[in-house]
């Protein structure tokens, strides 16, 4: 480590040393304060960690709950942006780290929160308390002048508050930057933008912010400032409020073109395109004016709501059909005090209080009552009986210090066209499903006609699933015969268009633009090119959003790389590439749908029809991925990654158009609904809500626009417009995003449990642990790549691992997962569990790591062991053979060649959703703790744990015939017992709080 001489003799390590367990905090912060109450307000008690993490700094925040005596307290991270010290604790009334006059403690610089997990670290000393206490009176006192301040109390000008009785001098100089010669009598002064806005301000705020809050709070203003003031109605004056385009000026169209020295396709827009906007930008009418008569010795500022009332409605209606300004109203107000956002986690509810709607399956199979009010929640959004509003807010802070702003909100009644069955693992979302489609199959056959109209519900699911969700509608239907399953291209090809029109269910592959040759088809169905050549192939890379902060990293300070080496250098190029794709996957769509078709014509691509409905099985698998949660390089390491590389992902995306704002210019067309089907929704950040809601039928929610999936697109140009434009979201702002999520998940999502179902059905969790050899531990310890020598050892963590210094942790988590011992007690794990008396014919399944090999080496401890063996998914296998494989292990033996096949089924994480293995097999072993990530901060203990449950969730679901499933996890120790990494993300994984956030359940 760097030596800080200075820095080193105060103690001033933790600087540049971190402490073991960092990153490692607790979910729960016990304070002792022994002072007496007449010293202040008491810090005691317990603080418990927030639930959406996102917000703050290094995701820390602590809140002690009001309890009616003393107030709420938050328990912070202050972040040093000057690097010139660690960040430090304090305790606050505010959650916003920079409101000083809030702070009531600061903790000494040498404390984190991972110091209260350690006994001899829980007594801390050098707290510094602020006292702050009530003042028993206060006057204002001024030097009598000549200044008068008035406001009119009605809104029937745009005057907000006027100052009279300016001298000469204080008129200069507020128009020193607009009117240095004085020649003008009313003077426009430039506040908003710029040195010299700056340079006003500073003279402004001398002369009349002071007695503009002294006036406001003796007299008050046209509008209202307390916190619980009503919302005013803005009235539009001649242009639909969103459609000024004076007020919000239209970005220059961008073209594509092939750059030859390159090879590249890259944007370019008209020349001089971007001066003419930026000029229009500089001229759009302000929400504030600030102007100074020289003849009137006055100073008054106007306000115009209606500047802020475009703003909102443009970012709510914009791109997403025609006429929808007709159903905007906006309302405003003049804000002086904000409060903070709720930070409680996100919750999912149950449909306990709804009505039962009866569907009738096939005998002797019946819906539970908690299913048939789950049909009843989606049918009530499928009929349109759902209202939702939408809204989107602007806020206009006023220049100066007197901190007011005006706030906008934007809303439009609508009623909703999608939701999301979030069930427990096993709680029959699929049945749920099959019965939504069985109550409206007449109505579906009713609407079909030719060449596009299908009576088709479309499924889209992993490709693991297409023949288990066949025989699931086969299971539960007699009326329902005409199921066509997709597999590929191929498949597709054998279909005529009149088999798809008159279909009752089509199943897909999420990732069918990955098929080979879809693209191709699609690009010769559309335009009739069969070059291939000419056809875009889909990126391989998930959202490029860049780092905007940094955990434990010294930044250099350098222009030529503002974001100090921490973004890869090819995010532009990617996301060129990826924008390029939908543009030209999006072209031949539209010339796709121009064309008529004759029904014995086959192969024709899924976008061309029009669905009476849409399931999307394991959504979270399309919405979740970031770029720290699957990293493309450590993807091609393995050979045998499974269904889901991010590739995988980014076609589902693609396919179910989430960057789309026009629901009717996506990919896949519906009609009545669109549904997602998930146990696990991973609901832990407003961003995860917000895109949730957009792909469920184009729900907007606020926030949408500014939405950070629309990154991985943009042009440079246009990220940098972003960072320009887009406002900093206040607390009354993020208050509302908080609120409007929640009342999303109320209306359009349901979460029933199922314990009913599991009665009688025991989790029996075993852990089964193993020390490393000598040899062993001295590999486990040399592959900590990048390292310090003498600071590896058997206690080392991921979050020690930073990438941006050269460290690798994909080395160690590869060494961890391939130790001779793990694969000796995988053995004999399975060779225990098939002697045990009645389970010599039963059937294992285990859970790998694939992207760290960890699928292969089990793979060949398995086959290398006499009278074993295993069944894995090799990638050379189609979908078809991979289904079939599957089938092998969800139903029982019939033939003797059957009862020939090996006993253990080798999985991956990746194809841990949706899989219904409960029928054959209760016995399930997770080779390794899961971890996706690249060490620091990367990591997502929420989506591990999520998936992990999913995992677990394919034999421990209703339906498992056995009384007892077992699950055993592995645990590799040191050669002396010591714990290491496995023990390390055990513990995480199946962390209470984590696995709450993991499932949204409401309690």
């Amino acid at each position: 480590a760097k030596k800080f001489g200075a820095a080193n003799a105060r103690g001033e390590e933790r600087r540049w040393i971190y402490a073991k367990n960092w990153m490692e905090w607790p979910e729960e912060i016990m304070v002792t304060d022994s002072r007496d109450p007449s010293e202040g307000v008491l810090l005691g008690g317990k603080y418990v960690r927030a639930g959406c993490k996102q917000t703050f700094n290094q995701s820390a925040c602590w809140i002690r709950k009001n309890n009616g005596v003393d107030p709420e307290l938050y328990l912070l991270l202050k972040p040093q942006v000057a690097r010139t010290g660690p960040d430090y604790g304090i305790i606050s009334t505010s959650t916003n780290h920079d409101d000083v006059s809030s702070v009531l403690a600061f903790l000494p610089r040498d404390w984190q929160p991972c110091d209260a997990l350690i006994r001899e670290k829980q007594d801390i000393q050098k707290v510094v308390i602020s006292n702050w206490a009530p003042l028993p009176g206060m006057t204002c006192q001024a030097s009598k002048s000549n200044f008068v301040v008035e406001a009119p109390t009605e809104d029937v000008s745009p005057v907000l508050i006027r100052m009279t009785g300016l001298s000469e001098s204080d008129m200069n100089d507020l128009c020193l930057r607009d009117d240095p010669d004085g020649i003008k009598t009313e003077v426009h002064l430039s506040v908003h933008r710029g040195a010299k806005a700056q340079q006003t301000v500073k003279r402004y705020n001398l002369l009349c912010a002071a007695p503009f809050l002294k006036f406001a709070a003796a007299n008050g203003l046209k509008y209202d400032l307390t916190p619980v003031a009503s919302w005013n109605l803005a009235k539009p004056k001649e242009i639909p409020f969103g459609c000024c385009r004076k007020t919000v000026p239209e970005r220059p169209t961008e073209t594509w073109y092939f750059n030859e020295e390159r090879g590249t396709w890259e944007r370019n827009s008209e020349p001089g395109a971007s001066r003419r906007y930026f000029i229009a930008l500089q001229e759009a009418p302000q929400c504030f004016d600030f102007v100074v008569n020289r003849s009137e010795n006055s100073l008054t500022v106007n306000c115009h709501p209606e500047v802020a009332a475009h703003h909102a409605a443009f970012s709510l209606i914009e791109g997403r059909g025609k006429g929808l300004e007709r159903d905007v109203s906006v309302h405003f107000r003049l804000l002086a005090y904000q409060e903070d956002p709720v930070l409680e986690r996100f919750r999912l509810h149950s449909c306990h209080d709804l009505n039962k709607t009866f569907v009738k399956l096939k005998q002797p199979y019946e819906l539970y009552e908690r299913q048939q009010k789950a049909v009843t929640k989606m049918l009530g959004i499928e009929e349109r009986f759902v209202n939702f509003e939408e809204i989107e807010m602007n806020e206009q802070p006023m220049p100066g210090s007197t901190a007011w702003s005006l706030v906008a909100k934007a809303s439009r009644s609508t009623n909703l066209r999608g939701g999301v069955i979030a069930d427990a693992i096993g709680a029959g979302k699929t049945v749920i499903s099959i019965a939504i489609i069985l109550h409206g199959i007449v109505k579906a056959r009713s609407n079909r006609s030719f060449p596009r109209k299908s009576s088709a519900t479309l499924v889209v699911v992993p490709p693991g699933l297409i023949d288990q969700w066949k025989s699931e509608i086969k299971k539960f239907t007699d009326n329902m015969p005409n199921v066509i399953c997709l597999y590929d291209t191929d498949t597709l090809k054998k279909v005529s268009v009149e088999k798809i029109v008159e279909a009752d269910v089509v199943v897909c592959p999420v990732d069918i633009l990955e098929s080979h040759g879809y693209m191709s088809r699609l690009a010769a169905v559309a335009t009739g090119t069969s070059r291939e050549g000419e056809v875009p192939k889909l990126p391989t890379y998930s959202g490029q959003i860049e780092k905007n902060g940094a955990n434990g990293v010294w930044i250099p300070a350098s222009s030529q790389d503002p974001f100090g080496g921490a973004n890869n250098p090819r995010n532009q190029q990617r996301r060129n590439e990826a924008a390029y794709f939908t543009h030209v996957y999006h072209k031949y769509i539209e010339q796709l749908r121009q064309k008529n078709f004759e029904k014995h014509e086959r192969g024709i691509p899924l976008e061309y029809f029009e669905w009476e409905r849409i399931f999307v099985d394991e959504i979270h698998e399309c919405l979740c991925t970031s770029k720290d949660e699957m990293n493309e390089a450590k993807a091609k390491k393995d050979d045998n990654t499974g269904f889901f590389m991010e590739k995988n992902r980014r076609a589902g995306r693609e396919l179910l158009g989430i960057t789309t704002k026009d629901i009717s210019k996506r990919p896949l067309v519906f009609r009545s609904a669109i549904f997602g089907l998930t146990a696990t929704p991973l609901l832990d950040s407003t961003n995860r809500v917000i895109e949730l809601a957009n792909l469920m039928g184009n729900a907007y929610v606020v926030g949408l626009s500014n939405h950070w999936r629309n990154l991985e697109k943009e042009s440079g140009r246009d990220i940098f417009l972003s960072n320009f434009l887009e406002p900093k979201q206040s607390r009354e702002v993020r208050r509302n995003i908080y609120s409007k999520c929640q009342d999303y998940l109320d209306h359009s999502c349901c979460k029933n449990k199922n314990e009913e179902d599991m009665e009688g059905i025991e989790l029996v969790k075993h852990r089964e642990v193993v020390n490393m050899s000598l040899e062993e531990g001295e590999l486990y310890k040399s592959s900590q790549s990048g390292i310090n020598p003498s600071a590896q050892s058997f206690a080392i963590k991921v979050e020690d691992f930073d990438a941006t210094a050269g460290h690798d942790v994909s080395k160690f988590l590869r060494q961890n997962a391939k130790l001779a011992c793990r694969g000796k007690k995988l053995v004999e794990i399975c060779k225990k569990i098939l002697s045990e008396k009645g389970s010599e014919n039963t059937k294992i399944i285990v859970f790998t790591d694939g992207r760290i090999g960890a699928g292969d080496y089990a793979r060949d401890c398995l086959m290398a062991e006499d009278g074993l063996g295993c069944t894995w998914l090799d990638k050379e296998d189609s979908v078809q053979a991979k289904n079939k494989k599957l089938a092998w292990y969800q139903y029982g033996d019939v033939t003797e060649e059957d009862k020939r096949r090996p006993r253990v089924l080798v999985l991956h994480f990746e194809h841990a959703a949706g899989l219904n293995l409960q029928a054959e097999c209760n016995n399930l072993i997770l080779f390794t703790p899961l971890y996706i990530g690249d060490g620091g901060t990367t990591g997502d203990p929420v989506n591990d744990a999520s998936t992990e449950l999913q995992a677990i969730g394919r034999v421990f679901r209703p339906g498992q015939p056995k009384s007892k499933v077992n699950v055993y996890r592995i645990e590799v120790k040191g050669p002396n017992g010591q714990e290491c990494l496995d023990g390390q993300l055990i513990r995480r994984n199946t962390d209470e709080g984590t696995i709450q956030m993991a499932v949204n359940a409401d309690d």
